[in-house]
């Protein structure tokens, strides 16, 4: 193999407040033409490695550097971003931040016009770039009217216009749907592949990455990098995706890295739902009950006599556009519902209809027996618990602590169980995205709505953070909340919901217990799903039923 393109040396990063290093003595080389994925648990350091090659770290978050950061050879540790543009194209994990015009098509431009590119040039490479990330149509759309995924292919847009040599991604699929997610990796893929640019990548989501990645980079919990093949690295690691685990449970070796060879391996298993004993239930994961929340469109009433969260047909307009078309939601009281579809479908804006603060043009509705639209401020926060996209709206105290305390006995407790050892004393803005987020969370559960409206909930979290989440959800339910999660994370789904509500342009299009939707699109399902077919849904059934095989020492078969 040539010469690396990249090369951190030694690379030792101490952020401001921090009692230890956050990457220590670290050693990595980005190779020509390669995706190289980093995993590691949450705020074990993915960020911060992605900033240092940006020349983001420590120049705009302070802390100490010490080592070396090479590109071809030549050291750029003291280089500033604004040099490394031209070869090193960044995307954070709040793809908004970065923007800087108005619209799509300016913002896809700005980059080249800052490299002095001709105007030829330049609108060559936009039309090809809004038809490589499928974003034509959002040409002449102001960036604030986006939603977060379009949002987030805009970015990486306005990164791959500028023709780099190396991309620095940071969790670039967690705001996108699942179809939206392959078709960017496809396209990386692409230009990995037919042009010969690297891709370092940090994500959380490796179900969705690890088939495409070269090599893995696992960042541990001491700051040192372990790097090689991603059978071999993913073996030992603490965070592996559903395909992994389920390898792991039924002892195969290499482990299997793509459902199709895991569905090849899964022939010798010879499982059946039975083994379980207990029917295959037509609702949550975590019970064999019958799910009660349901939901209907085209103007049809459903009725239940426990119902928490009730529309009929709810119109939501912006300008000449429908956001929300006809709407009719019942959810009942102790349920938990996945509210599912692609990126601008309107489920974003559908939590913050429910929640009160966006204007509806038709329709009605009642959260826990309220108008919500209808109520100030404060009594609207008693009846419903929001956790918006951008989970940092709701931080505005100066430590951890601080905010723990606002909000209540509880937070700390709760925030423990989804990201533990987070220092009381550290700044919020200095938390991990996936810290931030568990922060900001905790403060919406320790309040205790009835309602609870999650967007997007595991964006920066790792496997065991989101394993925490859902069983705090599912207690929530047991205890009579109701909980409505945004989200495109069909791992999660599997885990915690009770029903799935698919929105469509703004209609709700499938709607029914979880295990029945999930089946029905090979987008919406679950890895073990694929792998084993319903109604199978995680791999701690399989595990159930494994060890249920086992031979009981002394008695005889």
């Amino acid at each position: 193999m040539s010469a690396s393109l990249l090369e951190l040396r030694g690379v030792t990063v101490t952020l401001p407040e921090g009692d230890r290093p956050v990457l220590a003595g670290a050693d990595l080389a980005v190779e020509e033409g390669e995706l190289l994925l980093v995993s590691g648990p949450t705020g074990s350091g993915k960020s911060t490695l992605l900033g240092v090659v940006a020349g983001l770290v420590p120049r705009f978050t302070g802390g100490d550097l010490s080592g070396d950061l090479l590109l071809d050879g030549v050291s750029i540790v003291h280089t500033p971003p604004r040099e490394r543009a031209a070869a090193v194209g960044y995307v954070g994990q709040d793809p908004a931040a970065g923007f800087v015009t108005d619209t799509v098509e300016e913002e896809l431009a700005y980059g080249m016009e800052q490299l002095g590119l001709p105007p030829a040039t330049m609108r060559r490479r936009v039309e090809e770039t809004l038809d490589l990330l499928g974003i034509a149509e959002l040409r002449d759309r102001d960036l604030r009217t986006l939603s977060g995924g379009q949002q987030q292919r805009v970015a990486i847009g306005a990164v791959l216009t500028t023709h780099p040599r190396l991309l620095v991604l940071d969790e670039p699929t967690s705001a996108l749907d699942p179809t939206a997610a392959e078709d960017v990796l496809a396209t990386l893929t692409r230009l990995v592949h037919d042009l010969g640019v690297s891709v370092l990548l940090a994500e959380h989501r490796l179900e969705r990455v690890v088939p495409f990645a070269d090599r893995v980079a696992l960042l541990r919990g001491d700051g040192t990098v372990e790097v090689g093949d991603p059978a071999a690295v993913l073996a030992g690691s603490p965070v592996v995706p559903p395909i992994v685990e389920l390898g792991r449970a039924a002892g195969w070796h290499p482990l299997p890295l793509t459902v199709r060879d895991a569905r090849r391996r899964a022939k010798g298993l010879d499982l059946e739902w039975r083994d379980l004993d207990a029917p295959a239930p037509s609702g949550s994961g975590y019970s064999t009950s019958e799910s009660v929340g349901r939901a209907g469109s085209g103007g049809e009433r459903i009725e239940t006599t426990d119902a928490a969260v009730a529309t009929h047909g709810l119109v939501v307009q912006r300008g000449d556009r429908a956001v929300l078309t006809d709407v009719s939601l019942t959810l009942a009281a102790g349920s938990v519902t996945a509210l599912m579809g692609r990126n601008g479908s309107g489920k974003s804006t559908l939590l913050w209809t429910l929640q009160g603060s966006q204007k509806r043009s038709g329709g009605t509705l009642a959260v826990a027996g309220h108008d919500t639209a209808r109520l100030a401020a404060e009594e609207r926060r008693r009846w419903v618990g929001l956790l918006p996209q951008t989970a940092a709206d709701l931080l505005y105290l100066e430590t951890v602590d601080e905010e723990c305390a606002a909000g209540g006995p509880r937070c700390r407790p709760i925030l423990d169980s989804l990201v533990p050892g987070i220092p009381g004393d550290r700044h919020p803005r200095d938390l991990s995205e996936g810290q931030r987020l568990a922060l900001a969370l905790s403060l919406v559960l320790a309040a205790d709505p009835p309602v609870l409206l999650l967007d997007e909930p595991t964006r920066g979290l790792d496997y065991a953070a989101k394993h925490a989440l859902a069983r705090l959800l599912r207690d929530q339910s047991h205890r009579g909340r109701t909980v409505l999660v945004a989200t495109h994370d069909v791992e999660f789904t599997a885990q915690v919901a009770d029903e799935v509500v698919v929105l469509a342009d703004g209609e709700v299009v499938s709607s029914g217990p979880v295990r029945r939707v999930v089946a029905e699109s090979p987008s919406f399902a679950p890895q073990v799903t694929k792998v084993l077919g319903p109604p199978w849904l995680r791999v701690d059934e399989v595990v159930a039923v494994l060890a249920a095989r086992q031979p009981v020492p002394g008695v005889a078969p």
